[in-house]
């Protein structure tokens, strides 16, 4: 399979995120009907969406969020996305949305969880025992996030699913909590649910490996006591998600999801001080653990990535070093505390 050397710009790199392959395409007419995206304004929900649309064209694809970042709503719209707005955290909003036969559910709180855990624990665990109780006739498939589990050995190849969760401060505690709220809605109301525990969708514009380039050009530091990380391309992840809803069921299967590589953090900014011409600073030594996630059960179920973590390399140090736009959303990857 040949590559793009990289994007010129945004329009293209959205692009690139949200084509279909023959695999999403043949799996979500298995799950015909409406397809409602909560909290669809984040850093995924904008190309998952449009993905979903051009996947099947036929279909109403409708994005809710609060919408506060300009001309979002109008993009998407341009992409025939149907958008609504609503606080939904609001019970009367969240009953007059439509029904829908499939939901994504991408609402969440975890920058500044910190600063108000009340606001994160009703965002991260009420807001989802909303969301079931509303939709509890739909497929649900949300997403949850590697931090839930343990940090692990970095020769180990990652927790899996059976490891048995050991969140670290109250952002993964109450990630920890939006999953067994939609157990639980599985196991008593029938629902059926999936969920998708993430760590750490990449886009040219955020993420570990804008995160790691851009500290490398600008001469910070770079803290290496989380000295590991797994990574996956963001289209992936959200073609993932979508095909993710021909397994929801009342068992609530929950799926890790990134890719296959151990990334060494120092590694990878020596990299990209090569292709720079900078030399990195370091700050720190290695941990023996790291957050880090075995998505083997993903790659039976779905493949292998489609784009492997050399092109994401590259794609990622040509953006940056042009002065691609970044969204300002750092991963915070290096945090061990669990305080984000």
């Amino acid at each position: 399979m040949s590559y793009a050397k990289g994007f010129a710009d945004e329009a293209a790199l959205e692009e690139a995120m949200s084509v279909p392959d023959p695999a999403l395409v043949a799996e979500f007419a298995t799950v015909p009907g409406d397809l409602l995206v909560l909290g669809a304004a984040g850093k995924m929900g904008p190309t998952l969406c449009r993905l979903a649309r051009r996947a099947d064209p036929g279909r109403r694809v409708i994005a809710v969020a609060r919408w506060s970042e300009p001309g979002l709503r109008e993009r998407m719209q341009g992409w025939g996305i149907e958008c609504l707005s609503a606080d939904l955290t609001d019970r009367a909003a969240l009953a007059a949305l439509p029904d829908a036969p499939n939901v994504i559910f991408m609402a969440a709180r975890k920058f500044g969880s910190s600063g108000n855990t009340p606001l994160t624990w009703a965002m991260n665990v009420l807001l989802p025992a909303m969301v079931a109780e509303r939709y509890a006739g739909s497929r649900i498939v949300f997403f949850s996030t590697g931090n839930v589990m343990p940090l692990v050995p970095v020769g180990s190849g990652g927790a899996t699913e059976e490891t048995l969760p050991s969140p670290i401060g109250d952002y993964a505690a109450s990630c920890l909590g939006r999953e067994r709220v939609f157990q639980h809605a599985g196991a008593h109301a029938g629902t059926k649910v999936a969920g998708i525990r993430l760590n750490y969708a990449i886009d040219l514009r955020y993420g570990v490996l804008h995160d790691v380039a851009r500290k490398v050009l600008d001469g910070t530091p770079i803290p290496l006591a989380m000295g590991h990380a797994n990574v996956i391309w963001q289209g992936d992840a959200n073609a993932w998600t979508l095909r993710a809803l021909c397994d929801a069921s009342a068992e609530c299967p929950i799926l890790n999801v990134t890719g296959p590589e151990t990334l060494s953090i120092r590694a990878l900014a020596t990299q990209f001080g090569a292709r720079f011409g900078r030399e990195p600073i370091f700050e720190g030594e290695e941990a023996p653990t790291a957050l880090l996630a075995d998505a083997s059960r993903a790659f039976a179920r779905f493949g292998y990535p489609r784009v492997p973590l050399g092109v994401l390399v590259d794609w990622v140090a040509d953006w940056v070093q042009r002065g691609g736009r970044s969204l300002d959303k750092a991963t915070k990857f290096e945090v061990r505390d669990g305080r984000f």
